[in-house]
């Protein structure tokens, strides 16, 4: 696979600081039982890395003392093989935390998952739930023969427990990642093709929609490269974009933990390797060594892939930053 990071360095990107930390971006671990095209995090069913028990505790004790964090993010890789995934959700649940599963739906129906939509259903989990496009054959294209029919099923399993119910407790969001080297579709015009397709072709109802744009890094940047596209992708980042929207990008509110404890800017830093700045100016920090207080005003580290955050209509782990309001083509379009 192609290196992106001695691509991605040098930048004019403009300086950013973190605000106040109020969410926790937790990677369990690398393990997934999918391989998607666009996987930033190059996670697939041979990883082995996975958080242990010790820095779950040590997670629980860094919230204890950080009661301005307010959300709990678990991301992956699939999140839910850590097999110490329910013991934390319910732990930060206890402790009035909002918890989001960033969940593929095929993991619903793994071996070893029995119960898992039921889970998530009684602790009030918020789930964020991949789903490329509402075509299966651009879904299966990018995730692997089969993949839309599963994650079909488990929309379904989601709404019967009461998921994305209109008035409801129980949030169901999807996520959309476009196909190639372009920009996401503005989100409020695709959510209501998500919304219409969905609904009239199985049933299904979801809470919203979030597009988030490709990062040209691990599997998806390697691809670039092999294909002579990452510098034009790069360049189409960049002349989109918005300075407007520098104020919400996902890092000034956010910290990202990856599967041994040790803290980053977002997960894409994470993927990467560049760790956050410490205030003692050590290498890396430990999530033992660290305070939300003390992580409040840090500067954050920034590459060339930081365009992919402010192009547009802006992207974060919540969506667009600008959801728009102009037509959708079909998920399937560039």
């Amino acid at each position: 696979m192609h290196a992106t990071l001695p691509l991605l360095r040098q930048t004019d990107f403009p300086p950013l600081a973190r605000d106040t930390l109020q969410t926790l971006q937790v990677n369990l671990g690398y393990r997934c039982n999918q391989s998607c095209v666009h996987c930033h995090v190059n996670a697939g069913p041979k990883r082995t890395e996975e958080m242990s028990g010790e820095t779950v505790d040590a997670l629980l004790a860094f919230l204890d003392a950080s009661p301005r964090v307010n959300t709990l993010d678990l991301t992956g890789g699939a999140p839910e093989l850590n097999p110490h995934f329910r013991r934390l959700v319910v732990a930060a649940r206890a402790r009035g935390l909002h918890v989001i599963d960033r969940c593929n739906l095929t993991i619903l129906y793994e071996s070893g998952q029995e119960g898992l939509a039921e889970f998530l259903a009684d602790h009030r989990v918020e789930v964020v739930a991949s789903l490329p496009c509402y075509l299966e054959d651009n879904v299966d294209r990018q995730r692997g023969k089969g993949v839309f029919a599963t994650s079909i099923r488990a929309l379904r399993r989601l709404n019967e427990l009461g998921y994305g119910q209109a008035g409801g407790e129980r949030v169901l969001s999807l996520v959309y990642n476009p196909q190639g080297p372009s920009l996401p579709p503005p989100q409020a015009a695709l959510e209501a093709a998500y919304r219409e397709h969905l609904g009239e072709e199985f049933g299904i109802v979801f809470t919203r929609l979030f597009t988030l744009a490709n990062m040209p890094i691990q599997r998806f940047g390697s691809m670039l490269v092999s294909k002579g596209e990452f510098n034009r992708y790069l360049d189409l980042l960049r002349g989109a974009h918005r300075d407007e929207n520098l104020a919400g990008v996902m890092c000034r509110s956010l910290v990202s933990v990856d599967w041994q404890g040790y803290l980053y800017d977002c997960d894409f830093n994470q993927q990467l390797g560049l760790p956050l700045a410490a205030p003692d100016g050590s290498p890396r920090l430990h999530i033992t060594q660290a305070t939300a207080a003390a992580l409040a005003g840090l500067p954050i580290r920034v590459a060339a892939h930081c365009w992919g955050c402010t192009a547009g209509q802006g992207s974060s782990c919540g969506g667009a930053l600008d959801d728009g309001t102009a037509a959708a083509p079909a998920c399937g379009t560039r």
